[in-house]
């Protein structure tokens, strides 16, 4: 791009008295571009943005930091104007501002295992073959039973011990564990991986992702994930920016499966996935009390617990919008309680949709009464992406949603689906 980056045009702002003296009675160029854009007015954000091809490189490095505005009205508009720009540095800017694209979406337990994670091809590791790539490949430990017996030729944790007797180890960047499959009942918990993986902390110095859990839907079936406290992991590996993880237990009374989490700060995680069934509450009060300043996507699968109703999730909602302020991407999948528009309704009357790209109620019980209340939400109006397929609307509110001036996905509805086991 080329042309004067400094010189006043036509079309640059007129300044008075209030100019400082160095930019003398007219403020123009790609500086009068430049100050307008640190206005804290969001309007005036904007209308510097379309401005600011008209200088240049200078005006493309202004309009790349805007994905980074903390209104999402700015980083759409940023957005919309840099799609059409032909550009290696464009496209990288626009990937890193929604890198979740690539990411495997789910509406149920997938029959297969993953075949990509974090935006890398996953491959089975061999010991024998050892370690290729390191950088576009996610390398997956899993356990395989034969016929769902406790016969098997290698356990997770033995591979990770020959994979950490290569001299790439330091430089692999993401792990995917499925069923690490147990050769004793007290090996069923996660705790033999979690103790191999902390004491694997100082040679796994790379390691940017994590996916504990890949398991099909056979395994989901037939097996229990069994976690321990995944905090530790956070601790022991500072440079992790994802971490997903598949579960299909729950929190009893008196001893815990599932998950569990203890409050800490980790100041590099980007990514939260939780997939799974039956999430209980403890779990949504251990996630408020995380410190995770550079979060930017958070899903989780919900299910049903019967705490989970509407003061827990407009509690939680409030406590989600007030402690990742980067956030980005928020799935609150799979809601399915009594009173499904409880969560519609609570993102409606809150003000976390005003700083987001794309929000994810998918896989819920969702009712034209919630559809309608995100529907009336100004701020709702400002996303990207929404995302409300799998729920219960029926034709005619589909149809008004589709007006948004967004992306909305909404397809695989079915109305008052839930009613028919009662007739």
């Amino acid at each position: 791009m080329t042309g004067s980056q400094n010189h006043p045009r036509e079309f640059d702002a007129i300044r008075g008295g209030d100019a400082p003296p160095l930019l003398g009675a007219v403020l123009g160029g790609v500086e009068g571009v430049k100050q307008r854009f640190a206005s804290s007015d969001v309007e005036t954000r904007i209308g510097a943005l379309s401005r600011a091809l008209n200088y240049g490189d200078a005006g493309l490095d202004l309009l790349i930091k805007a994905l980074e505005d903390d209104s999402a009205k700015v980083r759409k508009t940023a957005v919309c104007l840099l799609k059409n720009i032909d550009s290696s540095q464009v496209k990288s800017a626009l990937k890193k501002y929604k890198f979740w694209t690539t990411f495997e979406k789910y509406y149920d337990i997938p029959n297969n295992h993953a075949t990509t994670f974090a935006n890398r091809k996953v491959i089975e590791f061999d010991p024998i073959t050892g370690i290729s790539d390191t950088v576009d490949t996610a390398y997956a430990l899993r356990v395989i039973p034969e016929y769902f017996t406790k016969s098997v030729a290698m356990s997770s944790v033995d591979k990770l011990q020959v994979l950490l007797e290569s001299p790439l180890a330091s430089q692999v960047e993401a792990l995917v564990f499925g069923l690490w499959y147990p050769t004793s009942e007290e090996d069923y918990t996660f705790r033999p991986v979690m103790n191999a993986l902390l004491e694997a902390h100082e040679k796994l110095t790379n390691v940017k992702a994590l996916f504990l859990g890949d398991v099909n839907k056979d395994e989901w079936k037939k097996f229990t994930l069994v976690y321990s406290n995944l905090s530790y992991l956070l601790l022991a590996y500072p440079q992790l920016e994802i971490l997903k993880i598949r579960t299909n237990s729950y929190r009893y009374y008196y001893y815990s499966f599932g998950l569990e989490f203890s409050p800490i700060r980790h100041e590099n995680l980007k990514a939260i996935i939780i997939e799974g069934c039956d999430i209980a509450n403890e779990i949504i009060e251990e996630i408020g009390e995380l410190e995770l300043p550079a979060l930017e996507y958070f899903e989780l699968w919900l299910s049903k617990d019967k705490y989970i109703g509407e003061y827990n999730i407009n509690k939680f909602i409030t406590i989600i919008h007030n402690i990742f302020p980067k956030l980005k991407y928020l799935g609150l999948r799979k809601y399915d309680q009594d009173y499904p528009d409880y969560i519609a309704i609570a993102i409606a009357n809150s003000p976390i949709c005003e700083n987001l790209v794309e929000l994810d109620l998918s896989m819920g019980k969702i009712e034209d009464e919630g559809a309608n209340a995100l529907l009336n939400c100004p701020a709702v109006r400002q996303l990207d992406t929404l995302n409300i397929s799998h729920n219960c609307l029926t034709n005619e509110m589909v149809e008004k949603m589709a007006q948004l001036n967004i992306e909305v996905i909404s397809e695989k509805q079915e109305p008052y689906r839930y009613w028919s086991a009662y007739e």
